[in-house]
């Protein structure tokens, strides 16, 4: 069930193509627009640093990137990895990629994460977040993990699998569902008033 409309005092930027985010935020009653930054934007980010410190520096570039073309606005931006041991899972970037992601997630516990980055204009005041969810993926055998990706429903998704598809073999632990569709939306009034707080303040 939709909730009521959000009533924001400035419009809301939502910097991602993701139709999993944009689903969630309609799904929480906010109205907002869509400008999504260029791919390159996230290849300045670090990519030898913790996957905490990835999705926080890279929803901060998509964050800078969008609000740097609006003279107001509130700039929502994410990232999303899974996190499985030391080896950080983003979207495979093929079959095989995929296969491996699976296989290495099946019949253990894994992370998760997701960086949000809310950057007020024309303040230019920001701030970022990190939200985790811990899952535990079935030992799928290797003719389950094939039927899968045959479906490429594993395409454009964290970890080469989507929660939001109705998997029976994955399951929440600890955290947020919507953490690991994209974005943790039961969140964002509290960190719209953080950030709020912090304008008011300077």
């Amino acid at each position: 069930m939709n909730q009521p409309d959000k009533n924001l005092d400035q419009k809301l930027i939502l910097a991602s193509q993701s139709p999993r985010r944009k689903e969630l935020l309609t799904a929480a009653g906010y109205q907002f627009e869509v400008d999504a930054p260029h791919d390159s934007v996230e290849q300045g980010v670090c990519s030898k640093c913790s996957p905490e410190q990835l999705v926080l520096e890279s929803a901060f570039a998509k964050a800078k990137a969008i609000a740097q073309k609006h003279a107001t606005g509130l700039v929502l931006a994410a990232d999303t990895v899974a996190v499985c041991g030391s080896e950080t899972l983003g979207k495979p970037v093929d079959r095989q990629h995929a296969e491996r992601m699976l296989k290495t997630m099946r019949g253990t516990k894994h992370r998760v994460l997701t960086g949000v980055c809310l950057w007020l204009r024309p303040q230019d005041v920001f701030e970022t977040h990190l939200e985790a969810t811990v899952l535990e993926m079935d030992e799928l055998s290797d003719d389950q993990v094939d039927s899968f990706l045959e479906t490429d429903e594993w395409i454009g998704k964290a970890g080469a699998f989507g929660y939001q598809d109705g998997l029976d073999w994955v399951h929440v632990i600890e955290g947020l569902e919507s953490n690991v569709v994209g974005l943790p939306v039961e969140r964002l009034d509290d960190w719209i008033e953080q950030l709020s707080k912090k304008v008011q303040s300077t």
